[in-house]
């Protein structure tokens, strides 16, 4: 990547995730004036509310979109979001921005004002809200200092106006208003005192740091369920997660990218982040241009300070792209990093009917996925043309593969498509395996083996299935092979992780009960073995072929 020219790197774009971000021809995109609080909370923290140069609160441009977006509705006056991440690289101000949100859930306009017809709004058309008459507003933490780097930010925030209007009773850890009926809270305690907290409004704070080991999941689980009973909202602050971690940040991510991929309904779930693109090279001279991309409005960052932070060669290059380049990068036993991944990339790149492709099969019974790879010989681009998975919660019980879907969805491939080779794992699918070799045999230019053309046995292969992986690891390290950027391929790939032996480096998934799963990698390996064999054995075939009808 440190071959990268400057038009290159300035046209690295940063990965822009949530409506904060969205733009149309006419500029950025934003809730009507009438479905969104965020005009009259922006008026509201100007009134009463100070800056940190002693003069009243202005949003930036980015921090006021995203706060138009957060306090959107519809047209019966139910918030559109109920939940919400920010997630942005280290000093771009997120306790301030949620401390101001804290104050305007406490006392402030944070609820729609309803009237006869529906939710009122102003003169000029903007919406009208309301305070909560009995708001109880918590800022969550598994530490203490990890509150205080919000709660401490409370008393600059506070004017004189407002103390007195709302009549505040300030404290360090719990900040009371009009008599004690509004509540702001520093929470840190065990999850079990929270159980039955009628909170209307939540900050999780740092929740790359909530783990199982302090009992962050657990606090998560019973916020969840305060919020819910009480029709409250929460939101969550966080830098970069480490992946593999099974932080509370990473499976809020995992929660938003099933939505995107369409296996989880979206019941309100706000996700915002900026983050560089995976391509960035650590240099100083890409930094410059990078920099100022993924930090927004935040222009009090310094940038030469952090090209001076991410050079100190005692902080791991990895710790210094999450924090400063806001980029969720793999730990170390990841088989493949998400930027080696992305940069391959090719979301226009569309199958078409007659491409001469090779296959790659991995099934399972229940628990497992089954999955159906193809990557086409010219360019060497992988796409899954089947994925069957158990399904998420209840509807997970009892859960069995269609084989009837999986056996069609091979069919078709060979109806649609020039198939050159299919390899494909035994266990489970023997009956089918012995089928699809029988049927389809006599047009397939390479064989997996002598006895069956289809079957590549995974199993008791241990120096096989390595030698396949490090081949496979070899092709997206180098960028010969590519994707068309399916979601659940890279779901699967991210998951898989590396496994040495005295053969050398295979993998598997991070447990044999983890419900991540792989088995797309694994088609994907299963594939590209048979790409390999093809542009070997297959080619090898035909010159032979081509001398004997010469001669």
């Amino acid at each position: 990547m440190s071959n990268l020219t400057k038009e290159d790197i300035e046209g690295l774009a940063p990965v822009f995730l949530g409506p904060t971000w969205t733009r149309d021809s006419r500029g950025w995109v934003l809730p009507a004036r009438n479905r969104t609080l965020g005009w009259h909370i922006a008026g509201w923290a100007h009134e009463y509310l100070h800056a940190a140069d002693g003069g009243p609160w202005v949003f930036t441009p980015e921090q006021f979109r995203f706060l138009l977006w957060w306090y959107a509705f519809d047209e019966h006056g139910d918030f559109i979001y109920r939940r919400g991440v920010l997630q942005r690289l280290k000093g771009w101000g997120k306790d301030p921005l949620l401390a101001v949100v804290c104050l305007v859930e406490m006392v402030g306009p944070s609820r729609i004002l309803m009237g006869p017809f529906g939710p009122e709004q102003d003169a000029d058309g903007f919406a009208v809200g309301v305070a909560h008459p009995n708001a109880w507003v918590q800022v969550a933490a598994v530490s203490r200092d990890q509150t205080r780097n919000t709660m401490a930010l409370m008393p600059a925030l506070m004017s004189k106006h407002f103390i007195q209007t709302y009549r505040i009773k300030p404290g360090i850890e719990r900040i009371r208003a009009n008599g004690g009926k509004q509540v702001l809270e520093a929470v840190t305690s065990s999850p079990r005192t929270l159980e039955g907290n009628r909170a209307t409004f939540v900050v999780l704070n740092e929740t790359h740091h909530w783990i199982q080991g302090n009992k962050g999941h657990e606090m998560y689980a019973t916020i969840w369920g305060n919020a819910t009973k009480m029709d409250g909202r929460y939101l969550a602050i966080t830098n970069a997660f480490l992946p593999g971690e099974d932080s509370v940040a990473e499976r809020m991510r995992d929660g938003y990218d099933k939505i995107v991929e369409g296996r989880a309904i979206d019941s309100g779930f706000l996700y915002d982040s900026v983050e560089a693109h995976p391509s960035t090279p650590l240099t100083p001279e890409a930094l410059r241009i990078v920099l100022p991309k993924i930090r927004g409005d935040a222009t009090w960052l310094n940038i030469e300070t952090i090209i001076a932070a991410i050079m100190d060669t005692t902080v791991s290059p990895a710790r210094a792209r999450r924090m400063f380049l806001n980029q969720i990068v793999a730990e170390e036993d990841a088989v493949v990093s998400p930027g080696e991944w992305d940069i391959l990339a090719d979301p226009d790149a569309v199958l078409r009917p007659g491409d001469a492709i090779v296959l790659g099969f991995d099934g399972a019974k229940s628990d497992d996925s089954t999955c159906l790879v193809a990557i086409r010989i010219e360019d060497r681009c992988a796409f899954v043309l089947c994925l069957e998975e158990k399904p998420e919660g209840p509807r997970g019980e009892g859960w069995e593969v269609n084989k009837q879907k999986v056996d069609s969805a091979v069919r078709n491939a060979f109806n649609e498509y020039d198939v050159k080779a299919f390899y494909a794992d035994v266990a489970y699918w023997e009956s089918h395996i012995d089928n699809w070799a029988e049927d389809y045999r006599e047009q397939l230019a390479v064989k997996a083996s002598e006895r069956n053309a289809v079957a590549w046995d995974m199993r008791q292969a241990l120096k096989k299935v390595t030698f396949a992986h490090e081949r496979l690891l070899g092709a997206i390290i180098d960028g010969s092979i590519k994707h068309d950027g399916d979601l659940r391929l890279r779901r699967h790939v991210m998951n898989a992780r590396r496994r040495e032996n005295v053969h050398g480096v295979s993998f598997s998934k991070e447990s044999p009960e983890s419900p991540k799963k792989v088995d797309a990698y694994a088609a994907l390996m299963i594939a590209h073995e048979a790409l390999t064999d093809y542009r070997t054995k297959g080619k090898k075939e035909r010159v032979r072929t081509g001398r004997g009808y010469f001669f």
